[in-house]
């Protein structure tokens, strides 16, 4: 029969063990640290947004700028960001809270998104990595057995879609890079063509009288339907609750939602807890 004092060594053990596993060397933790630390080492410059950058966007993505005091500020070298918020995998399925942490740059586009969240109390952790074009998504169940493991050209291109979806609502700064071709459709609606990497993918931007960016839709994320099989749907992100991140006036709150051929359904929900650009952030990973 087991004792008190064994029990209680065995759930030590079963804690070592889980941090080990998620925080260790061969951990998303520690992959996560080491890209974000040769990521800042590079060296960057970083002129001001002027006027003259703007001159050639559409007028709502320049209000859009002035709005989130874009202007003024360093163009966006990198950009560091806290969530917390909820996820499911289909309509029917149970939410998952979740607390999440990303570091991007813009000088060399890079994602690096680390999730972990909970089902039926069981933690994941999930890590998106896009470096050098190519993405990987990897799901593990208590840092142990893997759960998904997706890449190839789908996923290049449907992280290519997130990377440019990030740079509009959490770096507005990167909107005056090189790789956007940008169309004006009317005053509250423009379309851009992101090119990265061999992938160009297309997104209509819309915007509220303010200024506002409040939604972002494309056609060219495919979503995983299953297993690692990738099934083309539109990808929107309603925004709204928007705040200020130190000198910027960003989206405080997110959804992502899939509009199948059956239906339209929100699979995250998103609430920025600080957003920080050009090193100012500190990654840390999310514990």
């Amino acid at each position: 029969m087991l004792t008190s004092v064994t029990l209680i060594g065995l759930a030590l053990l079963i804690v070592v063990a889980h941090r080990f596993l998620t925080r260790g060397p061969w951990s998303f933790h520690a992959q996560y640290l080491r890209d974000t630390k040769a990521g800042l080492a590079r060296a960057f410059d970083a002129p001001l947004v002027t006027d003259a950058d703007l001159a050639s966007l559409p007028e709502p993505v320049r209000r859009y700028l002035r709005l989130t005091r874009t202007l003024g500020q360093p163009r966006v070298r990198s950009y560091h960001v806290r969530f917390t918020g909820r996820i499911r995998s289909a309509p029917e399925a149970r939410w998952m809270p979740f607390e999440a942490e990303q570091q991007s740059f813009a000088d060399e586009p890079t994602r690096l998104f680390l999730m972990r969240a909970r089902m039926f109390g069981v933690p994941l952790e999930a890590f998106h990595r896009l470096i050098d074009g190519h993405a990987t998504m990897r799901v593990t169940v208590a840092g142990v057995v893997p759960l998904v493991n997706a890449s190839g050209d789908d996923m290049d291109r449907a992280e290519t879609v997130t990377l440019f979806n990030d740079m509009c609502i959490l770096a507005p700064g990167a909107l005056v890079g090189p790789g956007i071709a940008w169309e004006s459709l009317d005053t509250s609606t423009a379309r851009a063509r992101f090119t990265h990497r061999g992938h160009t993918i297309t997104a209509t931007l819309f915007f509220d009288a303010d200024g506002r960016l409040v939604n972002f839709e494309s056609d060219d994320r495919a979503s995983r339907s299953s297993g690692e099989r990738f099934a083309h749907a539109r990808f929107s992100t309603p925004l709204r609750d928007y705040r200020d991140f130190g000198p910027l006036h960003l989206a405080g709150y997110g959804e992502t939602r899939w509009h199948l051929p059956e239906e339209e359904f929100t699979y995250g929900e998103f609430t920025m807890l600080d957003v920080a650009a050009n090193g100012t952030g500190s990654p840390r990973a999310s514990s």
